[in-house]
């Protein structure tokens, strides 16, 4: 379990409110108006730089906002452990800039020294969950920083696989003390493809290990739904979301727009309309 000497949050924490997604075209933009976002996350691995102008702006937004670290480089699920390099620099980040929560994926993209550009499921068995739990733990204890562990989308499934998935993550939380960043969008995206029931796999996730949730867009392609996160959020997803916060209560929830990056304007209208849903008091009645 979590040692108690960890921190579930470091810095500023996040507010259960909406942010966004901090992506360089808006960077002078945000700096100059300071929109009323609640706060904002960042991919980590684009700020492991020494310097240049992603920290000298981040730095900037940070001053002004709670910040969220959201990592893609960590995989979890791979047979190796956790790359220490990786876990220092990371380290260093929390240092400087004391994110309120810090998160990766319930995937692997790693063999050795060679890294997949992809974020790749796992099967899920007492196997691959006993790495996956050893692996969190070791990052948790560098950090001393709680980790949030995201479901992913996954366009096939193992059939070997002996758990069902909201259970393989709730017995990574009661196994390492982690926490939950609840994907709507890659759940909805999952049920589609392959035919299961997303309002379920939300019921069988233990409430008080959600503490952030994504939301994002997705694209149709060859009859299948493609997780994108270059679309405005989609009106089942909205709907799935409501199921969700009537589960979990008022959850930091995160606009996710990284492809075909629109006007600021149209990620902080999708930001209100959740802003609106977190404040509506009958959202949380089951």
């Amino acid at each position: 379990m979590l040692s108690t000497s960890l921190h579930p949050n470091m810095g500023a924490a996040i507010p259960p409110r909406a942010g966004i997604g901090l992506r360089a075209p808006h960077y002078r933009q945000v700096l100059a108006e300071t929109p009323a976002t609640g706060w904002f996350e960042v991919h980590s691995e684009n700020y492991f730089g020494d310097g240049g102008q992603p920290l000298h702006y981040l730095a900037q937004v940070r001053a002004a906002h709670p910040l969220s670290l959201h990592g893609v480089g960590l995989c979890l699920g791979a047979t190796d452990r956790p790359d220490r390099a990786h876990l220092q620099r990371l380290a260093a980040l929390l240092r400087r800039f004391q994110p309120g929560l810090v998160s990766e994926h319930l995937s692997w993209g790693r063999i050795g020294d060679r890294y997949l550009n992809d974020l790749l499921p796992l099967p899920y068995t007492e196997e691959s969950l006993a790495v996956v739990c050893e692996h969190v733990q070791e990052v948790q204890d560098y950090l001393q920083q709680q980790l949030l562990v995201e479901n992913i989308t996954s366009y096939l499934r193992f059939s070997h696989s002996t758990i069902a998935e909201p259970e393989f993550i709730a017995a990574l939380v009661a196994r390492t003390g982690c926490g939950i960043l609840l994907d709507v969008n890659n759940i909805y995206v999952n049920a589609v493809n392959h035919d299961t029931d997303a309002s379920g796999y939300i019921d069988a996730i233990p409430v008080g290990a959600v503490k952030e949730i994504h939301l994002a867009g997705f694209d149709h392609s060859g009859g299948m739904l493609i997780d994108t996160h270059g679309q405005r959020v989609a009106e089942p997803v909205w709907r799935l979301y409501r199921h969700a916060l009537a589960r979990f209560g008022p959850v930091p929830t995160l606009i996710e727009w990284d492809t075909d990056i629109p006007p600021l304007e149209v990620l902080l209208d999708e930001a209100r309309r959740a802003d609106q849903m977190l404040e509506t008091d009958d959202a949380f009645i089951a």
